[in-house]
């Protein structure tokens, strides 16, 4: 059996048994796997914080064929969500990570989405401004999926964004001035489009929404 290395992102973990996680994790060049990561549950020293949501990092696992299963040797984390100091945004990290798990296919090598969420990593580490880098990933994950719809009843701010984002890295979006009614406008069309095409609601959008409840309860 050979052990494989390459460059991935942590989408998301399942408790198996009494000791041990499935992993979900989207490689740079051979698509999604799922695979065991023994004694995850029982042991933080072989793992560490390395399996927290959209954590990138270098990867190995051990494949056999025609099991479903890799098993997932180590992982070397690079860049973390947990970097950021806004908790809302490691909210985000989940919603991220979901959505890339939702969409990509297993075993289908795309490296253009990896290096979307990986680029989220990367912003929300540079402290790049949660909403309009959401919307941002939003935007061009429909793209990437062949699924995107403009919507014409859309704000001109709203359209104006949209441009500056087909054009931009996330990083650029820091010196985006965007209202947030706008921002809330395309979140409005992006989810209606998610929910058209995934034809369920995201466990990490329940999530947030609960934490934007409590942020406008303490303010």
């Amino acid at each position: 059996m050979p052990l494989y290395t390459t460059d991935a992102l942590i989408l998301r973990t399942y408790k198996l048994g009494e000791s041990d996680r499935i992993v979900v994790f989207l490689t740079r060049d051979r698509g999604k796997k799922r695979g065991v990561a023994k004694n995850a549950r029982q042991s933080r020293r072989r793992f560490g914080g390395a399996l927290e949501p959209l954590t990138c990092g270098r990867v190995g696992y051990l494949e056999r064929e025609r099991r479903d299963l890799v098993s997932l040797q180590y992982v070397e984390p690079i860049r973390s969500p947990l970097a950021a100091v806004d908790g809302e945004a490691l909210g985000y990290a989940e919603y991220f990570a979901e959505l890339l798990d939702e969409w990509a296919p297993e075993a289908d090598p795309n490296e253009t989405l990896f290096r979307l969420g990986a680029s989220m990593v990367d912003a929300m580490a540079a402290g790049v401004p949660i909403d309009p880098l959401a919307r941002y990933f939003e935007y061009w994950l429909l793209r990437l999926q062949g699924v995107y719809e403009p919507d014409a009843r859309l704000s001109d701010a709203a359209h104006a964004f949209l441009r500056t984002a087909r054009a931009t890295s996330p990083l650029g979006l820091t010196t985006i001035d965007v209202s947030r009614h706008a921002l809330r406008e395309i979140e409005a069309c992006h989810r209606l489009l998610i929910g058209k095409y995934l034809e369920k609601e995201l466990k990490s959008v329940r999530v947030l929404q609960q934490m934007s409840s409590v942020g406008r309860r303490v303010r």
